[in-house]
């Protein structure tokens, strides 16, 4: 592919960041992608629902609104044509608020938090925090009332966690370990403001009315005062535009107030957090957009372009909502017995069908260059990492390695190949969990990046668009060329 055909690298960049300073949680990542899919003409259908599908047309649906997954259906296809997906997820290591928050200690609010996924929680001390996520939000009048979660972020900074001054630790720079059960609490405010601010005060919750089913009544007030402070349910309160005693409950994690940048001397770095992955998940997203965006992009088609964002990759996969979970094989079934009753189908579809497990990859670290092989060291501008394992902690194999690899040379893309060092324990991805799960052909791979499970890490400008247009290309030359390889035969 000639330069001046492709996307201006910058334009893709300055598109990611705008998609990573709206999604500061799983929730507002897939709240967002909705957005953009809706706008690119596909339709949501539900789980709960019969659905009737049709050729040439484009879809998506939702899991407990942290999981997403699109699919345009090719105008040539027909039931037991395979299906070429790419996958991500939609979490990164955060500090999500406990079911009970509420500490109060030496003069101070606090905020009681426990740790998901394997994040490098020093880099949490010293940063300007907030809170965002999704609240369980009780509706309706004159006795009748409805639920529903609505998505919030308290814009401005409202927490810290401070470090302890070096006078009182000399040997801190020997050796910072964090003890995440008592250090890793953020301060919300001192108890003598709240308590000035009318809010609340350690003797207690402030006592006020409010009417449930008709009778005057402070009781759920009390319990939600007794588990969290009066002062973050008034802030959660007044940003979602409701009274703090309709709050039912909350799923909340606090996040940098530090906007995303493109930056470096030469502006050809991005700084942000959750880099990993939703670097992966913007760049998927946007490639399967663009690859059916014209009416005729799907007129030759025969098989299913997919995209699949997981949430809880972090920590396993083991949700309703992650790769472990059946919901990638739901959908495959699901649409392929909208196009034909043979249940028989649906492992013939397997077998011809293709995964991109695509998660962030470890970039060469200048400082630290002892902790890469010598031969396999991915570097920043220099396009996808393919991960190899031999002991299957990546998917990869010479099959669809090669068929990645020969994707990006007919495009003019760069890959680079990435293997842990032998005296290094290798870490994993979606990709083995849904190639074992579901028998689907799968190669590991990944945008370069450094400070990985930091706050805030860094990756490339170049390789931001080098992963959209690969992505892009992937959906739409997979069909030609997978039928010119002979495997199993």
């Amino acid at each position: 592919m000639a330069k001046d055909e492709r996307n201006d690298g910058s334009s893709v960049a300055a598109d990611f960041v705008n998609f990573l300073n709206v999604s500061p949680t799983a929730f507002h990542a897939v709240d967002e992608a909705k957005k953009r899919l809706r706008g690119a003409g596909y339709e949501q259908v539900s789980e709960r629902e019969v659905w009737t599908l049709e050729a040439g047309k484009k879809y998506f649906f939702t899991r407990n609104h942290s999981t997403i997954v699109a699919f345009a259906i090719g105008k040539k296809y027909v039931a037991g044509n395979g299906f070429h997906i790419i996958g991500a997820h939609t979490d990164s290591p955060c500090l999500k608020l406990k079911p009970i928050s509420k500490i109060a200690k030496g003069g101070y609010l606090e905020v009681g938090v426990q740790t998901y996924g394997g994040g490098l929680w020093h880099t949490w001390f010293d940063r300007d925090l907030t809170v965002a996520g999704r609240v369980i939000i009780r509706e309706g009048k004159d006795g009748n009332f409805s639920y529903s979660h609505r998505l919030v972020k308290i814009g401005e900074p409202i927490m810290r966690i401070p470090t302890l001054a070096i006078h009182l630790d000399r040997g801190v720079n020997d050796g910072f370990k964090v003890n995440t059960q008592t250090q890793l609490v953020p301060v919300l405010a001192t108890s003598i403001k709240a308590e000035l601010n009318k809010v609340v005060s350690e003797n207690g919750p402030v006592e006020t009315e409010s009417s449930i089913d008709g009778k005057k009544s402070n009781e759920k007030s009390s319990i939600n005062n007794q588990k969290h402070h009066s002062l973050l349910l008034q802030l959660l309160a007044d940003e979602v535009g409701c009274e703090p005693d309709d709050i039912g409950d909350f799923e909340l994690q606090t996040c940098d107030t530090q906007p995303s940048v493109i930056a470096g001397a030469t502006k050809e770095f991005i700084y942000s957090g959750r880099l990993d992955n939703l670097c992966m998940s913007f760049c998927s997203l946007k490639a399967l957009i663009d690859a059916t965006s014209s009416e005729s992009s799907l007129e030759n088609e025969t098989g299913v372009r997919m995209v699949a964002l997981f949430d809880h990759e972090e920590v396993g996969s083991n949700s309703a909502q992650g790769a472990g979970s059946p919901v990638m094989l739901d959908a495959l079934s699901r649409i392929t017995s909208s196009f034909s009753p043979d249940v028989k189908l649906l492992e013939k579809t397997i077998q011809k069908s293709f995964l991109v497990s695509a998660d962030m990859a470890h970039a060469l670290h200048p400082n630290y260059m002892d902790k890469h092989e010598e031969n396999h060291q991915p570097k920043l501008h220099g396009g996808l990492v393919i991960k190899h394992n031999a002991n299957q902690r990546y998917a990869t194999n010479a099959v669809t390695s090669f068929i990645f690899k020969e994707i990006a040379i007919k495009h003019n893309l760069p890959t680079q190949d990435f293997v842990v060092r032998n005296d290094m324990p290798c870490g994993s991805t979606i990709g083995p969990i849904l190639a074992s799960g579901v028998g689907i052909r799968t190669v590991d791979v990944g945008a370069p990046q450094l400070s990985m499970h930091s706050i805030r890490e860094m990756c490339g400008v170049d390789d931001v668009n080098y992963s959209y247009e690969h992505f892009k290309a992937f959906y739409q030359e997979f069909c030609h060329l997978d039928a010119k390889i002979a495997v199993d035969i």
